[in-house]
């Protein structure tokens, strides 16, 4: 289970490089985290929020993330 930090930097963190670049990771569509999985997660923090917000997505739990957002 992701802690409380990870889950602030889904819904405040943008995504830095790529074809969604300056996307908040909460709003990174399934398909490009999916395509990341297959290709290969980055090794670093932002490989693991990646791999945190699919997790939360395939598991239908963005509800979380919805309301981490409201108490920003």
């Amino acid at each position: 289970m992701p802690d409380g930090n990870m889950l602030r930097e889904l819904v405040t963190m943008q995504m830095p490089f790529g074809k969604y670049k300056g996307t908040v990771l909460k709003s990174l569509p399934v398909s490009y985290l999916e395509w990341f999985a297959r290709t290969g997660f980055p090794k670093n923090k932002l490989g693991n929020l990646l791999q945190c917000l699919l997790e939360i997505k395939m598991n239908g739990l963005e509800d979380l993330l919805h309301q981490i957002e409201k108490l920003h």
